[in-house]
């Protein structure tokens, strides 16, 4: 048989990920209404500070998706990107943006820090789901999910000269 008993250790296999619907513009207007809403509410119970916090949080999560798309971009820019070096580079910028958030909240413990922390989690929420629904409504439709727009896919994914892009011909395992 082809291929049998040529396996490649998981840390060198090569990265390859799939073109999603990321939309940067969008988010951070999704993100200024959601921090506007909780600003209100939080006026409204008397907690203004909770709602800056919660935006706050929102725009470091923003921030992290950001940096994601970029690492992404530029490690498998590589001829032969790496588990290991994406791994090491989430791990590093999880760990930066959590330490960030959490003193944040421990800091300003008493005005609403904590705020921070759920601004965060939301934006995973939204993050998710601004992602799947686009890919969602084509698979719902038939459409082959590489037919997303070029403008809606990440520049990694983008680019012909990416493996992203260029998945099926990957050598399978």
């Amino acid at each position: 048989m082809v291929g049998e008993g040529v396996t490649t250790p998981a840390h060198e296999a090569p990265l390859v990920f799939p073109s999603v619907a990321f939309r940067p513009v969008r988010l951070l207007a999704v993100c200024a209404a959601l921090t506007a809403v909780a600003i209100a509410l939080s006026a409204w119970a008397g907690y203004v500070l909770f709602g800056v916090f919660f935006g706050i949080g929102l725009v470091l999560g923003l921030v992290n998706a950001l940096l994601v798309q970029r690492s992404v971009a530029s490690i498998t820019a590589d001829a032969h990107p790496l588990k290991r070096k994406m791994a090491l580079n989430s791990a590093t910028r999880l760990l930066v943006m959590s330490a960030v958030a959490l003193a944040l909240a421990i800091v300003f413990k008493s005005q609403g820090g904590i705020g921070v922390l759920f601004g965060m989690a939301l934006f995973q929420v939204v993050l998710v789901l601004s992602t799947a629904l686009p890919v969602y409504k084509k698979i719902r439709t038939g459409s082959d999910v590489s037919d997303l727009p070029a403008e809606d896919a990440t520049p990694a994914a983008a680019s012909s000269a990416n493996p992203v892009s260029r998945h099926d011909q990957m050598p399978k395992d």
